[in-house]
């Protein structure tokens, strides 16, 4: 009797961790709320929560929306060019110099970013900026699914 009850909990328990999902459908919620704000939204958004963490002044908010609203209007347009390509059917895999072109692309848009905001920022507010940069990327690359990587990986 005692190894029937064992075994149930172990298919309990099997079940159970077979059907979790790391980071599952609360980061697809947010996503579809992310594309249903404008860009005006999201950087009016994204500038609050910098105020929050980095205490700006009136004069660093105005500078830091006119960028993150720069942004947003990039990021919406992209997400609404892709949105089309998925619905007509022609998204495709980009080929390695597309790949190559849009990653450097982007490394030059974040080194631009990264000049703007030394000159709006103080060196403590920057100081802070720049950690927060490192917190959310170290987060993105530990959600990848890759088991070296992430929360539960020990070290020997």
């Amino acid at each position: 009797m005692k190894k029937l009850i064992i075994i149930a909990l172990a298919f309990i328990g099997l079940q159970a961790t077979a059907q979790r999902k790391e980071g599952g459908p609360r980061n697809h919620d947010r996503g579809e709320k992310m594309m249903n704000l404008t860009a005006n939204e999201m950087a009016t958004l994204q500038t609050k929560k910098m105020t929050l963490a980095l205490d700006l002044d009136e004069g660093q908010q105005n500078k830091i929306y006119t960028i993150n609203l720069d942004n947003a209007t990039k990021r919406k347009a992209m997400m609404e060019e892709r949105k089309a390509k998925k619905e007509a059917g022609t998204a495709e895999k980009p080929t390695k110099e597309e790949r190559l072109k849009m990653m450097n692309d982007m490394l030059d848009h974040k080194i631009a970013e990264k000049a703007k905001m030394k000159k709006i920022l103080n060196d403590e507010q920057y100081t802070k900026w720049v950690q927060s940069l490192e917190k959310r990327d170290k987060n993105k690359r530990g959600n990848k699914g890759d088991s070296k990587k992430g929360k539960n990986h020990k070290r020997d």
